[in-house]
């Protein structure tokens, strides 16, 4: 069987039926420079076994996360996903379509729905969470044109330790709908600098906690003060597991708290997909982007549930949608929901005391290096700023090559680090589970080692 079924009596019929002469006419508007003039040199076809050799050779150049020392964080992080997780999504049951275009048929889909908003609720202590994001940038983003729905304002003010690459996926959005962005030089503690721009056109304050350089940071001032200037507070985060121990930014007064879920359920899996959480104050629902399911009965008093709330312009409001977004309904949120599931509030807790205790271990044990120093002076999770002897970079290079990835130098993250002191000598540390007091051993001898 031919792979492309066309024929040349197809073609020529559907040439007339357009009205072109050829294949050619179709590309008038393409510059002749552009244009390919040889056949372009593919290799010649090869078997499924052949094909399959190759694709592994190419593959084994990689260096998966799993056979080096890993201290990569910087917004996405290496922890244990039990195999109970993967085998339990993998279920037939659960293999549907993304999203609930009939939603009442779908009772597992949306059962399933309802109790992932219930836990993201809990967690992050809020009165009501949406069926999840694509990610943590894109609920930024979407929290920022949010607020300013609620506020009729026109201006974002973000913190210097907001993660850069959730500033400019805001910036992107937000730009389109004629908000202006502004993002405050980097600063490793500092997120209450926010309040100095706080004035009448300020729809809300976005910060984080912890932040892009590790730092913990009690929120409730800031709220305070953005709620007397008429704006609101936004509360995001990259590491959800955080919240086993420190106070969630519900708690601290934020009007809307969005971050990324990828640390409970997911793997790293080169970048996504990953699950964005966002919750609301219950007041502001009606403004809320993405879905929310809900429970109820049905004729029969049984119990039942229910598409609650969609704006998606999909769906029955259109133009007067909140947002274009949709979800990643499925697969992923129940991922992050069994994961949960299985931990329960002592096991996570006790999973963020883990991270805690192992981060806190790495601390010491590298500042003690000579002519190595903590950059993160305040309160941190399992991620911290650590600065090194001469270039982070360099210095991150070399132990990639001897098979330990030490961290994501500052300079690489997108951060605008001018003003920032020695941030070229700056590595971001992630610290989790799994890591052995050995392997943060052998990091600190190799950046001793290779830093001149």
């Amino acid at each position: 069987m031919r792979y492309l079924p066309l024929t040349e009596v197809d073609r020529e019929q559907m040439l007339k039926v357009i009205g072109a002469k050829n294949i050619d006419e179709l590309f008038v508007d393409v510059p002749k420079a552009a244009l390919l003039k040889d056949i372009v040199p593919l290799p010649k076809a090869q078997g499924e076994i052949e094909v399959h050799r190759h694709l592994q050779r190419l593959a084994e150049k990689n260096t998966p996360a799993g056979r080096t020392a890993f201290f990569l964080g910087a917004g996405a992080y290496r922890h244990h996903v039990p195999a109970s997780v993967d085998h339990l999504i993998q279920r037939s049951e659960f293999l549907t379509a993304y999203t609930p275009y009939q939603p009442e048929i779908a009772q597992g889909t949306l059962q399933a729905l309802y109790e992932f908003q219930s836990q993201v609720a809990q967690l992050l202590d809020m009165e009501v969470a949406n069926a999840s994001m694509y990610d943590g940038s894109t609920g930024c983003a979407e929290a920022a044109m949010m607020a300013a729905r609620v506020t009729k304002r026109k201006k974002i003010v973000f913190s210097g330790g907001v993660h850069p690459h959730y500033i400019d996926t805001a910036r992107t959005a937000c730009e389109a709908m004629g908000l202006e962005i502004v993002a405050l030089p980097a600063a490793v503690d500092d997120e209450a600098a926010v309040t100095k721009e706080l004035s009448a056109d300020v729809a809300a304050v976005i910060v984080q906690s912890p932040n892009v350089f590790g730092t913990v940071t009690d929120l409730t001032k800031i709220g305070e003060a953005a709620h007397g200037a008429g704006a609101l507070m936004v509360a995001t985060f990259t590491e959800c597991v955080s919240f086993g121990l420190i106070e969630p930014a519900g708690a601290m007064g934020a009007d809307i708290v969005c971050g990324e879920g990828q640390s409970i359920g997911n793997a790293l899996n080169f970048g996504g997909p990953y699950v964005g959480l966002f919750a609301v104050k219950e007041k502001y629902i009606r403004q809320m982007p993405g879905r929310v399911a809900g429970e109820t009965l049905d004729a029969d008093g049984k119990r039942g549930f229910v598409l609650t709330l969609s704006t998606r312009e999909q769906h029955i409001r259109r133009e007067k949608a909140t947002s274009n977004i949709c979800t990643n309904h499925g697969l992923i949120a129940l991922a992050f929901a069994i994961h949960l599931c299985l931990l329960g509030k002592s096991g996570f807790r006790r999973l963020a005391q883990i991270n805690l205790a192992k981060s806190e271990y790495a601390k010491q044990r590298l500042s003690q290096v000579r002519g190595f120093s903590l950059a993160t002076t305040g309160p941190t999770f399992n991620e911290f700023a650590l600065r090194v002897r001469g270039s982070a970079a360099v210095a991150a290079q070399r132990l990639r090559e001897k098979g330990i990835l030490a961290g994501v130098p500052l300079d690489q993250t997108g951060l605008a680090l001018p003003e920032l002191p020695e941030a070229e000598r700056t590595l971001l540390i992630a610290v989790t589970e799994r890591h052995r007091r050995t392997d943060i051993d052998r990091l600190a001898c190799a950046l001793d080692e290779v830093c001149p």
